[in-house]
This record gives C-alpha cells, sequence and structure tokens, in this order.
C-alpha cells in the first residue's frame, strides 16, 4: 500500500480505521499521508482462543514514510486482538501530528499470543497526549469461552530517534503482572511534555539518552536489550549496527 494522500474520516464517524492489517504477512505501507478518527494503522492477528487455535500470525511488516492524524486514536496499534501472534515490524520516519497516542501496544489477559521483534525509528510527534502506550489490560472478549490463563507476552521492542514537542505525557507502560513486558528498549527519545513523564509498572527494559528521564523499570541492566552481540528488534539492520 502507497501513495495514500489526504485521507479523512467520514462525517460523524470518529472510530474509523484506515488500515488493519490482520493475520498477514509480508506487508508494506510507505508514502501517504492519513487522517482518520481512529487508530491509523492498526496490527492485529485474531481474537482469544479464535485467534490461538487459527494460529495465523502478521509478521514481515515493513511500515515507513508515513504523516498520520489520529485525533481519538493511536497513529500506530499492535493489538490488542493478538492472539495470533504480531512480530518482525520494522516501522520508520512516521510523522504524527494532533493525536490521542502516538504508538500503542495493547493485549489482555485471556489473549494468548505475542508482540514481539519489533523496531520503530525515526519518528516525529507533535501535539500528541500520549506519546508511547503499551497497556496489558485493555480489549474486551470474543466470549465468556476464553482461557484467562492464555498471558500474552510483550518483548523485544525497541524505539529510537523520537522527538516530541506538545507532549502530555511521555510513555505509560502497564504490563500483566503474571507476564510483564520484557526488553522494552529506548533510546535517543527526546520528548517536551507538559505533565508527568513516565507511568510504569509490571516492565522491564533499558533506556539511553532519553528525555525525560524513564523510569526506573526501564533502566535496568543494558543486557535485556542485546541478544548475541546484537539489539533486539524487528529490524535486522538495527540488531546488526545499533549499540549502547
Amino acid at each position: 500500500m502507497e501513495n495514500f494522500k489526504n485521507v479523512k474520516p467520514a462525517v460523524n464517524n470518529f472510530y474509523n480505521v484506515f488500515s488493519c492489517v490482520d493475520s498477514s504477512d509480508n506487508v508494506c505501507i510507505e508514502d501517504s499521508t492519513i487522517n482518520v478518527g481512529h487508530d491509523t494503522i492498526s496490527l492485529k492477528s485474531g481474537w482469544d482462543q479464535y485467534g490461538i487455535n487459527y494460529n495465523r500470525p502478521t509478521t514481515n511488516v515493513h511500515i515507513r514514510n508515513l504523516s498520520l492524524k489520529s485525533p481519538t486514536g493511536a497513529a500506530i496499534s499492535f493489538g490488542s486482538e493478538m492472539s495470533g501472534g504480531i512480530s518482525d515490524v520494522t516501522v520508520e520516519l512516521l510523522t504524527i501530528q494532533s493525536s490521542h497516542v502516538g504508538v500503542a501496544f495493547r493485549t489482555t489477559r485471556g489473549r494468548g499470543g505475542y508482540i514481539r521483534n519489533i523496531t520503530i525509528s525515526g519518528v516525529i510527534l507533535s501535539r500528541v497526549d500520549t506519546a508511547i502506550v503499551a497497556d496489558g489490560h485493555t480489549g474486551s472478549h470474543a466470549d465468556d469461552k476464553y482461557d484467562r490463563d492464555a498471558l500474552p507476552v510483550v518483548t523485544r521492542v525497541l524505539m529510537r530517534n523520537f522527538t516530541g514537542e506538545g507532549i502530555g505525557l511521555a510513555g505509560k507502560f502497564t504490563g500483566i503482572g503474571e507476564s510483564p513486558f520484557t526488553s522494552i528498549c529506548l533510546s535517543d527519545i527526546h520528548l517536551q511534555t507538559s505533565s508527568e513523564s513516565w507511568v510504569c509498572s509490571n516492565v522491564s527494559g533499558f533506556s539511553d539518552d532519553v528525555t525525560p528521564e524513564p523510569c526506573q523499570e526501564l533502566m535496568s541492566s543494558p543486557s535485556s536489550c542485546f541478544a548475541g552481540g546484537g539489539i533486539y528488534g524487528g529490524d535486522t539492520a538495527a540488531r546488526a549496527y545499533y549499540s549502547w
């Protein structure tokens, strides 16, 4: 998908999603300007036990060179329906303006599945309520037959080279007690915020050259963001080249 220009929401409908990539592989979205009411780009992979049984992940996705606006949602979102898994996603060169959330990772107990090996880089944010959200308590269930013991895994997420002005909250990370978010890696992120900078619980990772200073949970050992000498993430070039 490429060269979509000035995509705007339908009148009086602010729950539009421009592109929902669900249980798909080898996807490229690039060179577009998108303004919709809710999430502009949403990556998913099935809902609770139905997604687990179908077992088709969303993987090998490249998103680049987009201008995004999402007044009531997120410019880029992962989940909350992600029971088949989401992995190996590279997102780069985004301009996000006048949005509720810049980047969102959403899941909840009963989903199962995973979000892993994600790299997001080169992001410019302006007038965004919350730059980054990772929430382990978001989303409804298909029915009451879901497995409460099916815990999702969120790990190996690299976000680097972010700048932002007019930001309300830098980041909110709220994992699940029995399945905390791990290897959340932040580097070269500089956000001008107007309120409390970071909120964290049930999350671990590492950060370098980040302002405002992240919470202690995101300042643990750098080994949490390395694998075999390279940095975690979905971008092979980033893993091979980038180091702290």
